[in-house]
């Protein structure tokens, strides 16, 4: 049964995710079957789950052909199994005749598949003798109907095939630096990118030299671009609304302003509150709901990262595509709405907010700034092209930022706009 545990592990992954709309994180934490694993085996489980996930809408459209029923009409788990052994011969390298023997002696380890084991067994090979699916489909064909449809429709088909090719591959680890930059790079052995973000070599984060320290902290260089883009100054008195899980809050402080970092989740906090520890840095942390929060004062400079659907980290959370519906996604622009209407009531008069939602669909970014901007609650202070270093043509023509990975920049897809209080 060598390597049968593994594929069990995958396969129990991938069922808790798509079945039960888990995230792949909270999957590894409730799967007995892969948390019974240790070192490579474990490793190699997650990395067929996370292959599955990051390809399955080619998957699912190539395997079907081979298949004498539907796949949706097939059992869970042995569909989660035709989907792990597709991974593996066509994503991961692994030998075909290895992955179709292990992926079935896994389906004897179950109680729910072992009566399939013919019809996997039939499936994978041939599967084994096609080829990928990468081939014949558009890199955009990962995605179901409806998500294809939405990111068509606010990236245009260009767009919407550099996000989808940007998927097909592991992103890289940005951090970003409490102190110098260049000096973290060359102490780590990474690489200081434009937009000061600090791509990290390969290896075990806690094993970088500077994590005990708090020298630095995880962080896409989208993800960075937001507080740099509000430039708080010492003294200054800045509200990170919707803070947790911390990384611009890290930002703000480390400029020596007087931050507050609100949230509405107490235990998001908490893991603030251990990066603020960790890295010496100073903020005053509460726990409220932005939309009702009424501290009696105002705020030089807010940074308002909204509640979003999260399909710009779509390269980190590729289940996001399968777990996720057009009505779960409708349901944010309310939200950020009332959220911007509150954080602009917060702002004191001359003082800046930063917009942003780590996804690039209009509904969730351009729609609700320029429904703020169009009933007079908030002026654009537009963005330039100069202070947006390695974004520099992510800049729109109104002053806003929509950043998107492409060949030369690995990062998240982000939309960032920069408002001010309206001229009386």
């Amino acid at each position: 049964m060598s390597g049968a545990e593994s594929r069990l592990a995958a396969a129990e992954l991938l069922h808790l995710t798509l079945d039960k709309r888990r995230t792949l994180d909270e999957a590894m934490t409730l799967s007995d079957t892969y948390n019974a694993l240790e070192g490579s085996d474990r490793g190699f489980a997650r990395a067929i789950a996370s292959a599955a996930l990051r390809h399955l809408g080619w998957i699912d459209q190539t395997v079907q052909p081979f298949l004498s029923r539907p796949l949706a009409a097939t059992g869970v788990e042995i569909r989660a199994l035709i989907r792990a052994g597709a991974a593996q011969i066509w994503f991961l390298d692994v030998a075909p005749h290895a992955a179709v023997n292990a992926t079935v002696d896994a389906a004897r380890l179950s109680r729910g598949s072992r009566s399939g084991g013919s019809f996997l067994n039939a499936a994978l090979r041939r599967v084994s003798e096609a080829p990928p699916p990468a081939a014949s489909l558009a890199p955009e064909d990962i995605w179901p109907a409806w998500l294809r449809g939405a990111l068509v429709d606010s990236l245009g088909a260009d767009g919407a095939r550099r996000l989808a090719t940007s998927e097909q591959a592991e992103p890289a680890l940005h951090l970003t630096a409490a102190g110098s930059p260049a000096d973290l790079a060359a102490r780590i052995g990474g690489q200081l990118l434009a937009s000061g973000s600090v791509k990290a070599p390969g290896g075990a984060v806690e094993d970088l030299p500077g994590y005990a320290e708090g020298e630095w902290w995880v962080q896409d260089q989208a993800a960075a671009l937001p507080a740099r883009l509000l430039n708080a100054a010492p003294g200054e008195s800045v509200l990170d609304l919707c803070a947790a899980p911390g990384g611009k809050t890290l930002q703000l402080a480390a400029t020596g302003a007087h931050v507050t970092a609100l949230d509405r989740s107490a235990p998001r906090l908490e893991r603030l509150r251990e990066n603020l520890e960790r890295t010496g840095l100073k903020a005053e942390v509460i726990v409220a709901d932005a939309e009702a929060w009424a501290p009696g004062r105002t705020f030089q400079k807010i940074l308002l990262d909204a509640p979003c659907s999260a399909l710009g980290t779509l390269r980190r959370h590729p289940e996001g595509a399968w777990i996720k519906t057009a009505a779960d996604v409708a349901r944010f622009p309310g939200v950020q709405a009332r959220l911007l209407a509150a954080a602009a009531g917060l702002l004191a008069p001359g003082g800046t907010l930063i917009y942003c939602v780590c996804s690039p669909l209009a509904a969730e970014g351009r729609d609700v700034v320029n429904a703020a901007l169009t009933s007079g609650l908030l002026a654009r202070r537009p963005v330039t092209a100069a202070e947006c270093a390695g974004f520099e043509d992510c800049v729109t023509p109104e002053g806003d930022v929509l950043t998107l990975p492409g060949p030369s920049r690995d990062c998240d897809a982000f939309y960032i706009a920069r408002l001010a209080a309206p001229a009386n």
